[in-house]
């Protein structure tokens, strides 16, 4: 068992430089909102460090990455979610562009994406 942990650390140690790439941070992001009880969609607009109302959601933007070079590339978002009426963030990480649902908001009436950065 010793080995193979040791063998996985050192196969992930090899593959990080490999995986690696440059990014550069925009000075805002464009967000979509859904209400899934309205239907209604809201194309969001905030920059670093910015906070948007959206029915009873509050969101924040405290960073946006690019790859560098690619300003179409993947964009990721560090973002913090708090709904009206609640002390706690009902989400707070980094959300990725093409992959929403690898790091999702749970919550039953709001979805929120990132779509991109501003640069």
């Amino acid at each position: 068992m010793a080995r193979f942990v040791s063998a996985m650390i050192l196969l992930c140690a090899l593959a990080a430089p490999v995986g690696a790439q440059q990014v550069t941070a925009g000075s805002g992001a464009m967000l979509r909102i859904l209400d899934k009880i309205t239907g209604r969609v809201a194309d969001v607009e905030l920059d670093t460090g910015g906070t948007a109302r959206q029915g009873r959601l509050s969101v924040t933007l405290a960073e946006c990455r690019y790859p560098s070079g690619n300003r179409s590339g993947n964009a990721y978002a560090l973002l913090t979610v708090i709904e009206a009426g609640t002390p706690d963030p009902v989400f707070r990480g980094w959300m990725i562009a093409s992959a929403p649902a690898l790091n999702a908001m749970e919550h039953p009436r709001y979805d929120v994406w990132v779509m991109r950065c501003k640069s």
